[in-house]
């Protein structure tokens, strides 16, 4: 493989949103179960994206995706008269998130050989502010945003590798998704396939332990870039 950069999706795949999200739900809504509104809360991030897609909403970025579900599941939950500085709150606890314990020392890995991307439904403001909240020593910041589509669609994954000046098959997208994985490879890209067996919690269904389709399937950024840099 001549993979000459890496793109990472970020929420569940370098950082952990579940924990996150979770203790700050715990911190500012005691009286709901944390865990639940969490999961709850991440259920309505595909729906609301493919609202756009279908033209029934317009372009929003992830803020204010999050923050019209919030509304919704406040009031499901019992908090309808949540105020307005716990909801703004609520919403930033998307932008700092902690990455799992390996991701850190293994983006410095990659960083020596590869050129290290994000890619994420993340729009640029939360990324960043992601980044410097947990250490990741991104190259640059990619989002959807920046090409006014969600990943799913082949224009993120193309306009990623055209931004970075290079050509699909020199790019590997990194997921812990296998749905995001075979759009990445429809779109031209190698993929690595992350296996983060705690992203939706211990009581859930466990993700594969590997992706077939991809060109390598680990269990931590540090064992893929033992893999990439020998």
């Amino acid at each position: 493989m001549d993979t000459r950069a890496l793109v990472f999706d970020v929420f569940g795949t370098v950082v952990d949103w579940r924990s996150g999200v979770a203790h700050d739900i715990r911190r500012l809504v005691p009286d709901v179960d944390a865990e639940a509104f969490a999961d709850a809360w991440r259920s309505q991030y595909l729906p609301s994206m493919d609202r756009v897609r279908r033209g029934e909403l317009p372009w929003m970025n992830l803020d204010e995706l999050h923050r019209a579900s919030l509304d919704v599941l406040l009031a499901e939950y019992g908090v309808p008269d949540a105020p307005e500085s716990v909801r703004a709150e609520l919403v930033l606890a998307w932008h700092r998130l902690d990455p799992w314990p390996d991701s850190v020392a293994g983006l410095e890995q990659l960083k020596e050989r590869f050129v290290i991307a994000s890619l994420s439904n993340g729009h640029v403001a939360l990324l960043v502010n992601m980044a410097k909240h947990g250490g990741l020593a991104w190259d640059t910041v990619l989002s959807a945003e920046l090409f006014g589509h969600y990943k799913g669609d082949p224009e993120v994954y193309l306009g990623a590798a055209r931004l970075l000046g290079l050509p699909p098959e020199q790019v590997m997208m990194v997921a812990a998704h296998v749905d995001d994985l075979a759009a990445a490879r429809a779109c031209g890209l190698r993929t690595a396939y992350i296996h983060r067996p705690q992203e939706y919690g211990s009581k859930a269904a466990p993700p594969p332990v590997s992706d077939p389709e991809a060109d390598l399937s680990v269990h931590s950024l540090t064992e893929l870039a033992d893999h990439l840099n020998t």
